[in-house]
C-alpha cells in the first residue's frame, strides 16, 4: 500500500514539474490547459502521460513535423481559433490514441492526405470555419471510425464520393456555409446524402450557390429532373446510381432522420479546466479555387458496375426464357385449336350428308308404297 502511495505521489510531482509555465495542469486528470495564453508555438516539456491538451484561442500559425512527440498518449487535442495556415504531413505522427481533434476557426487552405496517417481511433474531427477547398479522398482510411465530421463554412464546392463511402460509422455531418456547385459532379453527394439520412444520420444543410438557377436551394430538395442535362454516359453519374440502388436494398427497415443537433457536437472537458471545444469567430474567407484535381474511379465502383451488368444479363435471360415459353405455348394452343376446328367441320359435313340420305330415303318410301 505504501509503495502505491509513493508511486502516485512521485507521478503527481513529476507531472506538475513537467507542466509548461504558460499552462495550467491537472495531475489527476492529466489535462493541460493552455487556452488564451498568446502562444505562437506548441509548448514544450509536456508530461508524456498527458491525456487532453487545449490550445485554443492562441496565435499558433503552423504545425511542424512531429509537433506532439512529447505526448503520444493524448486523446483530445483542441487547436481551434488560432491562426494556423499550414500543417506538416507528419505533424500528428505518433498520436495513435487520438480520439478528438479540433482545427476549427483557423485559416487552413489545404490538408495533406497523410496528416492523419496511422490514426485509426479518431471519432470526432472538426475542420469547420477554415478555407478548405477540398478534402482528399485518400483520408478515408483514417476516418473509418469517425462519428462526427465538421466541414461547415469552408470553400468546398464538392466532396469526393470515396471519402464519404469510407465513413461507415458517421452519425453527424455539418456542411453548411460552403459554395456548393450543384452540377453533374455533385449528384454523387446527393445520392449519398439520401442514403445517409435514410440510415438516421444528422445533417445541417447543403445550399447551392451555383449555377444561378439553383442558388439558395437545398441539394436534397432539388428534383432529379433538373440533372437531366448531365450526360447519361458519365461514369460518375452511373456509378453513383449503382451504389445508391445497392445501398437502398441493404438499408430497408432503418429509421429516417433529418435534422441536425449542433449541441451534440461539443467536446467534454473537466470542470476544473473549463468548457469544451469552442472558440470565437475566426475562419478565413476568400475566393474559390480555380483548379481542382480530378479523382480517379475506385475499383469498388467498377465491381458494382460489373455486378449490375451480370444481374441485368441474368434478368434478361429469364425474361427471354419466359417469352420463349409463351411462344411455344401459343403455337401449341393454335395447333390444337386448328385441329379441333378441322374435326368439328368434318363432323358437321358428315352429319349433313347423313341428313341428306335420310331425306332421300323418306321421299322414296311413299312412292314405293303407291306402286305396291
Amino acid at each position: 500500500m505504501r509503495v502505491v502511495l509513493v508511486f502516485a505521489l512521485l507521478s503527481s510531482l513529476s507531472f506538475s514539474h513537467a507542466c509548461p509555465r504558460e499552462c495550467s495542469c491537472n495531475s489527476n486528470t492529466k489535462v493541460v490547459d493552455c487556452r488564451g495564453r498568446g502562444l505562437y508555438d506548441i509548448p514544450r516539456r509536456l508530461y508524456p502521460d498527458t491525456q487532453e491538451l487545449y490550445l485554443q484561442d492562441n496565435r499558433i500559425r503552423g504545425l511542424g513535423s512531429v509537433a506532439f512527440r512529447e505526448i503520444p498518449l493524448v486523446r483530445i487535442l483542441d487547436l481551434s481559433n488560432n491562426s494556423i495556415t499550414a500543417i506538416s504531413p507528419t505533424a500528428l505522427l505518433g498520436l495513435r490514441t487520438l480520439q478528438r481533434l479540433s482545427l476549427a476557426y483557423n485559416s487552413i487552405r489545404e490538408i495533406d492526405k497523410r496528416v492523419l496517417g496511422p490514426i485509426r481511433s479518431l471519432s470526432h474531427l472538426d475542420l469547420s470555419h477554415n478555407s478548405l477547398w477540398g478534402v482528399p479522398g485518400a483520408m478515408g482510411d483514417s476516418l473509418k471510425n469517425l462519428s462526427y465530421l465538421g466541414l461547415a463554412n469552408n470553400r468546398l464546392t464538392r466532396l469526393d464520393r470515396s471519402l464519404l463511402d469510407a465513413m461507415t460509422h458517421l452519425d453527424s455531418l455539418t456542411l453548411r456555409g460552403n459554395p456548393w456547385r450543384c452540377d453533374c459532379q455533385l449528384i454523387g453527394l446527393k445520392l449519398w446524402l439520401e442514403t445517409y439520412l435514410f440510415k438516421g444520420g444528422v445533417l445541417d444543410e447543403v445550399l447551392c450557390t451555383q449555377p444561378e438557377e439553383m442558388k439558395d436551394k437545398e441539394l436534397q430538395k432539388i428534383p432529379y429532373q433538373l440533372f437531366h442535362t448531365c450526360m447519361t454516359t458519365s461514369y460518375h453519374y452511373l456509378f453513383a446510381n449503382i451504389h445508391h440502388l445497392e445501398s437502398e436494398k441493404l438499408l430497408r427497415g432503418h429509421t429516417h432522420g433529418n435534422h441536425a443537433h449542433p449541441s451534440s457536437h461539443s467536446l467534454h472537458v473537466p470542470m476544473a479546466i473549463g468548457e469544451g471545444f469552442g472558440g470565437g469567430g475566426g475562419g478565413g474567407g476568400g475566393g474559390m479555387a480555380e483548379c481542382e484535381t480530378k479523382q480517379k474511379h475506385r475499383p469498388v465502383n467498377l465491381r458494382h458496375a460489373i455486378a449490375t451488368v451480370i444481374i441485368t444479363g441474368v434478368v434478361c435471360g429469364i425474361v427471354c426464357l419466359m417469352m420463349l415459353a409463351a411462344a411455344v405455348y401459343g403455337c401449341a394452343y393454335a395447333a390444337i385449336m386448328a385441329k379441333y376446328q378441322r374435326e368439328l367441320k368434318k363432323n358437321e359435313e358428315l352429319a349433313a350428308a347423313q341428313a341428306a340420305d335420310h331425306a332421300t330415303a323418306d321421299e322414296k318410301e311413299p312412292l314405293e308404297n303407291a306402286i305396291a
